[in-house]
């Protein structure tokens, strides 16, 4: 403990001794730390989220913490103990008739600003698919192969049974993507896992734990008009034949499930208008409910 303290106070006394020495250099330094980190703050995370950047509003349970990690054109809070992103936000507009088509990644890779290192591996044998949550066919066509690449970073990646990934889940972002992209108004979509309090982790990936469910959230930003939202909330275990109907739920639902706090900078009275309903007449889910899966 003696040497850590002299540790400290060695460093402590080498800064003090700098900003003597060269005080214009240690102003430098903080201004372009503080306002690189104020630009990030202000305007890069505000530019990738609808109405302010989702709050964990259980503060003294650490399941709920995140870090935030900005990507080119998607922007995830990265939780470290459960090895799952908790919130992923993107936003969705229609694709140009001539979009290029980008091949699939062959592989997943490690993200660098991750503490605890979740590598494609961990998910091998353990009856789960490497689930996206910022979308790979939709952020490949909006925004080309850079979006891509980083929608295939592990941070980015749950773990999914292959019924919901491969059908239900499936079904979900060709709907986004294809139908809800051509209503009126910016498409907003976050989405992300749910865990209960039964914790489980795959087998060989520790440090991965298991969702109990999944929710995404639309919001429909329109410039002449309120805006308008969606929710849905699904389980692992689906056939994945359901409607989607059938998995319609307030915005409030996922918010008690998940603890976070979606839209804070939106006034009081259309937040919780907004959050409340459970109506899919505008967005005409009718429609579109009982899609046939790719796969």
């Amino acid at each position: 403990m003696a040497r850590k303290n002299r540790a400290i106070a060695y460093l402590l006394l080498r800064a003090i001794k700098m900003l003597y020495r060269k005080p214009l250099t240690v102003l430098f330094v903080l201004i372009v730390v503080g306002g690189g980190y104020a630009y990030e703050v202000q305007i890069a995370r505000p530019a990738q989220a609808f109405k302010g950047v989702p709050i964990a509003t259980q503060w003294q349970h650490p399941f709920t913490w995140f870090r935030v990690f900005r990507n080119a054109h998607f922007m995830l809070g990265y939780s470290d103990i459960r090895g799952n992103p908790l919130w992923v936000s993107y936003s969705l507009k229609i694709p140009e008739k001539n979009s290029q088509h980008h091949k699939r990644p062959s592989h997943f890779k490690a993200d660098w600003r991750s503490i605890n290192k979740v590598q494609s591996k961990d998910y091998k044998g353990s009856g789960y698919d490497r689930g996206h949550m910022a979308p790979n066919y939709a952020i490949s066509t909006l925004y080309g192969k850079p979006a891509q690449l980083n929608s295939f970073l592990m941070s980015n990646i749950v773990p999914q049974k292959p019924k919901l990934n491969q059908k239900l889940w499936q079904r979900l972002e060709e709907v986004e993507i294809k139908y809800f992209t051509q209503l009126k108004g910016k498409l907003w979509v976050i989405t992300g896992p749910v865990f209960d309090g039964d914790i489980q982790r795959l087998k060989n990936g520790w440090n991965v734990e298991i969702p109990d469910a999944f929710y995404k959230i639309y919001v429909l930003d329109r410039a002449q008009d309120l805006p308008l939202a969606l929710a849905f909330l699904m389980p692992q275990n689906v056939k994945g034949n359901e409607s989607l109907n059938r998995y319609v739920v307030s915005i409030d639902e996922i918010e008690e499930r998940t603890g976070l706090d979606f839209f804070s900078q939106l006034p009081d009275e259309l937040e919780e208008k907004l959050e409340a309903s459970t109506s899919s007449k505008e967005w005409q889910l009718k429609k579109v409910a009982n899609i046939k899966s790719r796969y």
